[in-house]
């Protein structure tokens, strides 16, 4: 076992970022089609009485797409949410890891000489892990919000079959450059304040994972720092869960205003037309998290807060467990795609 833990010890932040990168990808892509459901729910409107037409579960969603849309539908975006995933995950692990072992090695020059270093504190933790989402967040929302696009796909697209829809370029670059055109630049950048709120998900979620992981190895008291699988799965799930609930509702408003769904309502609704909603969505000034969640609590109520967190969590849980049982795995093959790269560099000097 020592044997094991060695290689994992010898990663720099660059292959930890690696491991959780391909870890991240791996899990996203296992339950892609929870993910697609999981959006399309979220960015769905209620009417002005705040009733619903349709019922909004995740397998009713799923079969209504492939109904629709065929197999592929249930992997619209699957590109642009795998450099998402790749992208975020890299810049989180990268950014966690870097900032974790910076904090680390300032509080280890303040011990005195041969003393053991304490477990870092749930606080610290979750302070760490919000900077390291932070920075992440603002390097990787651009691919984020061109991937809540694919998923939702166009309005009405599924029902009708318009020639504007057919004609549309739904390609990563078409998608963005219509953001651009309609929205400008800072389109691509929809939904930045309410994801920056939202790195306190991952940080309770790791944070969480982490002082949990402590204590069930210092419970055990046998030097080890591993825990199986199957318990770092239970352990994840329970940790993404608690994050979810807590930080539900601002998940819910990031993914409708990247999709641009709340205003789609609003222009419907008032103007009570279609074709209201394509010159409503290339004039309207960006809306704030707290705007959208004014609207769904006078519509809905409280429980409005929350539509789609049982998919949320679902997809979720499922991903971030995944994650935490393949990370040793996907650190065992960063640490070897490093090797084979640094001999590759070898060979050529």
């Amino acid at each position: 076992m020592p044997a094991q833990s060695k290689p994992v010890q010898q990663l720099t932040p660059f292959g930890a970022a690696l491991a959780g990168a391909l870890g991240g990808c791996f899990s996203t892509a296992i339950v892609y089609p929870l993910d697609v459901a999981k959006t399309r729910i979220q960015a769905s409107p209620s009417d002005p009485k705040g009733n619903r037409k349709d019922k909004l579960s995740m397998t009713s969603v799923m079969l209504r797409v492939y109904k629709h849309e065929g197999i592929l539908g249930l992997y619209r975006g699957f590109g642009a949410t795998m450099l998402n995933t790749f992208s975020m995950q890299y810049a989180y692990f990268f950014f966690y890891s870097l900032v974790r072992s910076s904090y680390i090695k300032r509080l280890t020059r303040k011990l005195p000489p041969g003393s053991k270093l304490p477990p870092l504190s749930t606080a610290a933790e979750l302070l760490l892990g919000a900077i390291a989402g932070g920075l992440a967040q603002i390097f990787t929302i651009p691919v984020s919000v061109i991937a809540t696009r694919q998923q939702v796909g166009r309005p009405e697209k599924s029902e009708t079959s318009d020639t504007t829809d057919r004609e549309a370029d739904d390609s990563f670059v078409g998608v963005a450059r219509e953001i651009i055109e309609e929205e400008g630049v800072t389109g691509l950048w929809l939904g930045l304040k309410p994801g920056l709120v939202l790195t306190v998900n991952p940080a309770i979620t790791y944070g969480a994972f982490e002082r949990v992981k402590s204590l069930i190895l210092l419970a055990k008291g046998n030097g080890s720092t591993k825990m199986g699988p199957w318990l770092s799965f239970i352990i994840g799930a329970l940790s993404k869960t608690l994050a979810t609930v807590v930080t539900y509702p601002y998940i819910m408003a990031k993914v409708r205003i990247q999709a641009r769904s709340d205003d789609a309502e609003e222009s419907i609704t008032d103007e009570g037309s279609p074709h209201s909603y394509e010159h409503h969505h290339k004039h309207s000034k960006h809306v704030g998290a707290i705007d959208i969640l004014s609207r769904v609590w006078k519509r809905e109520g409280f429980t409005g807060w929350y539509q789609g967190m049982e998919a949320q969590i679902t997809k979720a849980v499922l991903s971030q467990a995944l994650l935490f049982m393949s990370k040793e795995q996907f650190e065992h093959w960063a640490l070897a795609i490093m090797v084979f790269i640094a001999r590759l560099s070898a060979n050529r000097q």
